[in-house]
């Protein structure tokens, strides 16, 4: 055997060795790779219902937000209906309520003025007659003295 042929062994030998430390890590790679293909496609198959489930329920979702869609607009009109009957009936019994309220304010104003009036003057007639009851007795005492 010469130099270049032990040479030759010695760089097979490293060449295996080199191989065989290479190839443990390529292993433990390659499983790895295989758990993660495994849990990817469970993890797939596990989504795909719920994806659907999600579709379905954003589907209800969205026709339920029409229906709201057209309650909200139903009651926009209502509520506009409302607010053009509300200026209607103010404006044509709004004016005839507020000169019947002053009308009436007015008459039950006089009315207790005038019973006022009535209990003054008949307060005055009172003392007047009082006045002249004490004047009499004044003179009638006078004339008898």
């Amino acid at each position: 055997m010469s130099v270049g042929e032990i040479a030759g062994l010695i760089a097979a030998g490293a060449l295996v060795l080199l191989v065989v430390l290479v190839a443990f890590p390529l292993l433990k790679l390659g499983r790895t790779l295989d758990e993660t293909t495994l849990t990817i496609r469970q993890a797939r198959e596990q989504t795909a219902p719920i994806l659907d489930q999600a579709s379905t329920t954003v589907a209800h979702v969205n026709s339920n937000l029409e229906r709201v869609d057209d309650i909200a607009g139903n009651a926009a009109n209502v509520s506009s209906n409302v607010a053009a009957l509300t200026s209607v009936v103010a404006a044509t019994l709004g004016s005839p309520l507020i000169k019947i309220a002053a009308f009436s304010y007015g008459v039950r104003s006089a009315t207790r003025k005038r019973r006022e009036g009535v209990a003054l003057a008949e307060a005055a007639r009172r003392d007047r007659e009082a006045r002249r009851a004490d004047r009499d007795a004044r003179r009638a005492a006078r004339r008898a003295a």
